[in-house]
């Protein structure tokens, strides 16, 4: 199973860093270029515990639907989001904050299996990996633009 993990230094407390990594809203302006819209669940404002979000987007050419829950809250410090239904085999994305010299470092731990077998590691060696990384590149930017943004 491949397993992604990042860290963002962000000059910004951490409360503000979590509700902004679990905002819908700041998410989907995140992710324009896959034209990723909310379209069930909570579709906008922050995610709490319990709560699921269904998500369509264009990867690869193909509108996918996933949808995911959040399973595990611990404000300000992470929150785990993890698959319910969609295109992967399954994933998990943890989500954790911790203050450090007066910033806040972001860390994403973001676990998932593809389909389809011994296709799907295929998959995963040739470019899904590198593909999942880079979205979650393009997500902490923003996040991190946001937060350190006057106002």
């Amino acid at each position: 199973m491949p397993v992604i993990k990042l860290e963002t230094n962000i000059n910004a407390p951490s409360e503000r860093c979590f509700d902004l990594a679990r905002s819908i809203d700041l998410h989907t302006n995140s992710m324009k270029h896959t034209g990723e819209q909310a379209v069930a669940g909570r579709t906008q404002g922050l995610i709490e515990l319990g709560e699921t979000v269904t998500w369509r987007a264009r990867h690869f050419g193909i509108w996918q639907t996933l949808t995911s829950k959040i399973t595990q809250f611990d404000y300000p410090n992470s929150f785990t989001d993890e698959m319910v239904s969609g295109a992967f085999r399954s994933f998990k994305h943890e989500h954790r904050f911790r203050q450090v010299n007066g910033q806040t470092v972001m860390t994403d731990v973001f676990s998932f299996e593809a389909p389809f077998g011994l296709l799907g590691r295929l998959a995963n060696f040739l470019f899904l990996r590198r593909y999942m990384k880079r979205l979650l590149e393009i997500r902490n930017h923003v996040i991190k633009q946001a937060a350190e943004a006057n106002g």
